[in-house]
């Protein structure tokens, strides 16, 4: 079964204190949902029309995880807690295998 990507880049962040709430909330609630965190924040070069901002990468052992873990009411309490601190782009993307 091929693994499900949660990415987010981050376009602006406007609220470094509630960035810092979000995270205390969000790790450990994409963990619990068995995600697996390989990127978040360090070093971003940014080509064509990217930023260089921050960008999270986090690995779950399906799709339907990972859009699971999205939607968890753990996560979306960490969501609510960004409360427009930040402006992102989030998707889930499928894994080749």
């Amino acid at each position: 079964m091929a693994k499900g990507y949660l990415v987010g880049t981050y376009r602006s962040v406007r609220d470094p204190e509630k960035l810092a709430a979000y995270g205390k909330l969000a790790k450990p609630a994409l963990e619990a949902a068995g995600g697996r965190i390989l990127a978040r924040g360090g070093r971003v070069t940014a080509f064509e029309s990217g930023l260089a901002e921050r960008t999270v990468l986090v690995e779950f052992a399906s799709y339907d995880a990972a859009v699971a873990a999205y939607g968890s009411d753990e996560y979306q309490r960490a969501v609510a807690v960004l409360d427009g601190g930040a402006e992102r782009d989030v998707r889930v993307v499928e894994g080749l295998d």
